[in-house]
């Protein structure tokens, strides 16, 4: 069976590497129960550090929207370089709602 794959890196998400499930449309954004996309907890934050709800609900909510993000397409060049398991602490404060 293959790995799935994240959305934003490209990089398959290996059993046993941090992961998490993203809400395409925030929960507090009326997104409960809605489509999500598994990916790697490193590129999950790093959305929620460069968008807020608001953002993510409005402008970002496919895939296809959040590659299009300049920072989220530097960010997912980036990590694509690093293997699968690869963590690292990701900037910005408190979300925003």
């Amino acid at each position: 069976m293959n790995d799935p794959i994240c959305p934003l890196c490209g990089r398959p998400i290996p059993a046993g590497v941090p992961q998490s499930q993203h809400h395409l449309i925030p929960k507090l954004k009326g997104g409960k129960g809605g489509p999500v996309v598994l990916m790697h907890h490193i590129c999950h934050r790093q959305i929620h550090a460069t968008s807020t709800e608001s953002e993510l609900a409005r402008e970002c909510n496919t895939p296809e929207a959040l590659l299009a993000h300049p920072r989220l397409t530097r960010f997912a060049a980036w990590v694509a370089k690093r293997p699968p398991e690869f963590r690292s602490k990701v900037p910005g404060g408190k979300r925003k709602r």
